[in-house]
């Protein structure tokens, strides 16, 4: 696997393709002509006049870029002989929300942001990845273009085609001799000895982070963030804003001083072989831990860095404490001890940073952000370094210098991301689960039904679709597709959490209940109409039915829809999903209304029709919903009721379906039903289903019938049940049909 990734003579021909679209100083700034590529991965050397300046290189030669539509975004970079990056540029790809829908330029843009970070800190684990800013509704996109860009030049840093190693070869293949590898440096065992305060804060292993009020207000100044600037904090510019200090108390002789005897025996009791546990402290205005920090909870304010890895720290991983036992420490107001998750695997002979996340509000509901980091750097009289063994005298090829440890794929990197978000997605997808499998409970209390319904759309529509911009799309089902014929790759469905959640959830879905589960439920845009028409119905919009021949005619169309882009994107999945353009979903809810004047007007004439229509789009327009419906059919279970008398005469089910999925006859055609369960609450009124309303008024006459004296003054008479036994004097109830 890792040597098909150097090894591919077809890079280099793609690269020479790329190469003469550009302008030597396009993609590095200075230069005057670039060389052919050369080596594997194919390098091409950027020169001006006699000097060379570095190189340039194709993202996709060096590391995975695959991109949300599943297909490589390609993309220029070029690094000076410093191992810093010059220039970018974005050559191909197949994105369907860049191709229509964001400009290219607003994609770029937050990119360039990498010009300038130099390459060698990051491949050394000394710094974190720049950040690129994310545009709405391509965090996809720009995570992959991003991790791509920094990921291939660290992968070319580490095997010497980059910085001092690639000038001294002049990006030749062959790379130097290299270094056996050095054994691992681990702390020194022990019991430790007990230090006084002074003594650990001045040799660095208690690190200080100390922000006056002054410092803090200009930092936000400096920022560009005008409505931050203009709310500075009040107070003496020299007051104390936070004394933050940090210290890793995994290490005996810390651990010992700043815990006691007692508290260092209980941690080390505590930890497993290899886990590390570290000591933050805070004093000043600012609180480390934050306000909004509650049991359970998630401290949001600091955040520990390592090698391009991040951890934020939950409740499970924290324990407070009260106060510090060294000599001579100060009485601090916040003291927490934090135990690293064995997943995250804390190197505590390497550096760490923790970060600082300070935030300021600019409005109502928005607030700026920026980071303060304290770096950590464990004494070397902590660390046992074993001696470095002899080096090595062959001469390993870049393929072999890079097979090592690679970095954490991005998906992992997105998952862990977007932890509350999954968690939150997942809470909903189970509240939907009981509601779906506890519906005649539900259905029976009319007004909990209706704003149990109600609150969901709305959550779907919030939340889900404009917030999280989880909206699937007729794009996953073409990519899915073609993925199984090109070479199926899980990594590019990972990168979209919640998108992978909920086709995971609709999947389930379609073997319980069909397709209803996602269109009638998890839809925004399908929730966005259905809200609008209540309201539309509540000002008494005039609701148009059309007669149930054309009705049922108008059917097929999202079918043809469907098998449309299904074959077009067999020849081509770009055209395919341009042609997708046919769902307002991009429009509406991914970018909010917010593009070209066509694809909002569509949009919007799409959702007057539903005010008229109740979710016009749904019933004869949506291609995911043909393409959901087709698997639906093999659901496992019926759960919908029906009585005999449905259908025939009674009809009150198939005048009030929404989107009259309810044949004339009186059964449930599921390609249809968005399983909104009205016809459900129907079946179990009393005073509106005529089954039930007979069944009431049978029971009603047998009650007061029960309830007539007999001649002469005597009691009620007995009531025969249906069994013939008799029922006594006391009145009885018959059981109805």
């Amino acid at each position: 696997m890792l040597l098909a990734i150097w090894a591919a003579p077809a890079d280099a021909a793609r690269l020479t393709e790329f190469l003469p679209r550009v302008s030597p100083g396009d993609i590095f700034p200075g230069a005057d002509r670039l060389g052919p590529p050369e080596g594997e991965p194919p390098l091409a050397a950027a020169y001006a006049g006699d000097r060379l300046l570095g190189h340039v290189w194709l993202t996709t030669d060096v590391t995975d870029a695959t991109g949300y539509s599943g297909k490589p975004i390609q993309m220029l970079v070029a690094a000076d002989t410093s191992g810093v990056i010059r220039g970018l540029r974005l050559m191909d790809h197949k994105e369907p929300i860049v191709l229509i829908g964001i400009p290219e330029r607003r994609i770029i843009e937050p990119m360039n942001r990498l010009v300038g970070a130099a390459i060698g800190p990051i491949a050394r684990g000394q710094e974190r990845p720049p950040q690129v800013d994310i545009v709405s509704g391509a965090t996809v996109t720009m995570l992959v273009m991003a991790d791509s860009i920094v990921r291939s030049a660290v992968r070319l840093q580490r095997a010497g085609r980059l910085g001092a190693a690639a000038v001294a070869s002049g990006g030749a293949t062959a790379a130097a001799p290299a270094p056996a590898a050095p054994l691992p440096a681990t702390l020194i065992p022990g019991p430790g000895e007990i230090r006084d305060w002074e003594s650990l804060l001045g040799d660095g292993s208690v690190r200080r982070l100390h922000l006056s009020i002054g410092e803090v207000n200009e930092a936000f100044a400096r920022s560009g963030n005008a409505d931050a600037a203009a709310s500075p904090e009040l107070g003496d510019p020299d007051e104390t804003f936070i004394n933050l200090y940090a210290a890793l108390v995994s290490a005996p002789t810390i651990g010992r001083s700043l815990l006691g005897d007692a508290g260092y025996e209980q941690l080390a009791a505590r930890l497993r072989p290899g886990q590390q546990a570290i000591l933050v402290a805070g004093e000043g205005i600012y609180s480390f831990k934050g306000s909004g920090y509650v049991r359970g909870g998630i401290f949001d304010r600091i955040e520990l860095l390592q090698d391009g890895r991040s951890l934020r720290f939950r409740d499970r991983d924290h324990r407070r404490l009260g106060d510090i036992a060294a000599a001579g420490a100060p009485t601090l107001p916040e003291i927490a001890l934090f135990v690293m998750p064995e997943s995250f695997g804390l190197d505590p002979t390497a550096p760490w940073q923790l970060q600082l996340l300070v935030q300021r509000a600019t409005g109502v509901r928005e607030k700026a952000f920026l980071g303060f980091e304290l770096g950590y750097r464990l004494p070397d009289q902590y660390i046992n370094r074993p001696p470095l063994p002899a080096p090595a005298t062959a001469v390993a090829s870049p393929a072999e210098a890079f097979e090592g440890p690679l970095e954490e794929p991005l998906w992992q990197q997105i998952w862990r991301a977007k932890t509350w978000d999954i968690g939150i997605t997942a809470v909903a997808l189970l509240i939907l689960t009981g509601i779906f499998f506890f519906q005649d409970q539900l259905v029976r209390r009319p007004a909990l039904y209706r704003w149990v319904r109600r609150g969901f759309l709305l959550w779907t529509l919030v939340w889900l679709g404009w917030y999280a911009n989880a909206q699937l799309s007729i794009v996953n089902v073409l990519t899915f597709s073609n993925s199984l014929l090109t070479g199926f790759n899980w990594d590019y469905f990972l990168t979209a959490p919640l998108i992978f959640i909920l086709w995971g959830g609709v999947a389930a879905a379609l073997i319980f209940w069909g397709r209803g589960v996602f269109c009638g439920w998890l839809c925004p845009f399908g929730a966005l109409q259905e809200l609008l028409a209540t309201i539309a119905q509540a000002l008494k919009v005039p609701q148009i039915t059309l007669p149930w021949g054309l009705h049922e005619r108008l059917w097929p169309i999202k079918y043809v829809i469907f098998l449309g882009l299904f074959g077009l994107s067999l020849h081509s999945v770009a055209l395919a999903e341009q042609m997708a353009e046919v769902e307002p979903f991009k429009t509406a809810i991914i970018l909010k209304f917010m593009r070209e004047w066509p694809f909002t007007l569509y949009a919007v004439g799409l959702l007057l029709a539903g005010l008229f229509v109740e979710r016009f789009f749904c019933r004869y327009l949506c291609p995911l919903g043909a393409a959901l419906a087709i698997p639906g059919r093999m659901r496992t279970f019926e759960w919908l009721k029906r009585w005999s008398e449905c259908g025939s005469p009674c009809q009150r089910c198939a005048r009030e379906c929404p989107v009259q999925s309810i044949h004339p006859e009186g059964n449930i055609n599921p390609n249809e039903c968005i399983y909104c369960m009205h016809c459900q609450e129907l079946y179990r009124a009393e005073d509106r289903c005529p089954h039930n309303i007979q069944k009431r008024l049978k029971r009603e006459k047998q009650i007061a019938m029960s309830a007539i004296p007999l001649p002469g003054g005597r009691g009620p008479k007995t009531i025969i049940t249906r069994n013939g036994k008799p029922a006594g004097d006391a009145p009885a109830v018959a059981p109805g049909p």
